[in-house]
């Protein structure tokens, strides 16, 4: 091949290689980032929060784990959760843990002995009669009574409606944050107050599902997953549940 022949088939494989270069780049630039999704990542961020509450309005269940600071107290969640009811488990600081279950209005509590003794015990420290009064409730499901104060605060881990919208309140102007991904799943986020006031991460897949939360002022982070998924609820056996009485929850004087 002669010199002139090289030059010539060298500059038509530069001419080649640039034309596909730029249509590539020209294809990079023209991609629509919203192609295969649910479009909601086109919208406004009112628009968005309002699709992802209207998604978790409609559904029939959810998975909630994370953490919720409530009144100073911190609380981590691992509950599922449907419209008539939950079931899961509850800790708060000091290592106290407590499983809840709730079949439409019958809220169920399963704790450890140091969970019942400080029952027992109320504003003071837990005797030795107090200590052997909560062994026998180790392991057994008690029935909340609907009168005791103590119903009002448990049943809103259990209630799927009235927790999620606690969890989906944000604070502050609404925008559009970054896209990303929760558990493999395409998300865009909405912030609040830049970000100070919450952020929530909705599904771009399917159904606009929120599914991850950051609450205002760093109130815990929660992951909310699946969506949908049904589960059965069953009451306790009776060998397994004890009747506490009128009150589970000890006396406040002072």
């Amino acid at each position: 091949m002669t010199g002139r022949a090289r030059a010539h088939r060298s500059a038509a494989l530069l001419a080649l290689v640039s034309a596909g270069a730029v249509t590539a780049l020209s294809g990079c630039a023209g991609e629509d980032p919203d192609a295969g999704t649910n479009g909601v990542g086109k919208l406004s961020a009112t628009r968005i929060e309002k699709k992802a509450r209207s998604a978790a309005e409609d559904a029939e269940a959810v998975r909630v784990d994370g953490s919720v600071v409530s009144k100073g107290q911190t609380y981590r969640l691992k509950m599922r959760l449907k419209k008539d009811g939950g079931v899961g488990e509850v800790s708060a600081e000091g290592g106290s843990t407590f499983e809840l279950l709730r079949m439409d209005r019958d809220l169920y509590l399963k704790a450890g002995t140091g969970f019942w003794a400080q029952q027992e015990g109320g504003k003071k420290k837990p005797g030795k009669g107090d200590v052997a009064a909560a062994r026998k409730l180790k392991g057994k499901y008690v029935k909340v009574p609907r009168t005791d104060p103590a119903y009002k605060q448990l049943s809103v881990f259990t209630d799927m409606s009235t927790l999620l919208d606690g969890l989906l309140a944000m604070e502050g102007k609404r925008q559009t944050g970054e896209r990303g991904e929760v558990d493999g799943t395409r998300t865009v986020r909405v912030t609040a107050g830049e970000g100070r006031g919450g952020t929530i991460d909705v599904s771009l897949k399917g159904d606009p599902y929120p599914l991850r939360l950051q609450r205002p002022g760093g109130a815990g982070t929660v992951r909310l997953t699946d969506w949908n998924d049904g589960f059965a609820l069953h009451a306790p056996k009776k060998d397994q549940t004890v009747d506490y009485g009128k009150r589970i929850s000890p006396e406040r004087t002072g």
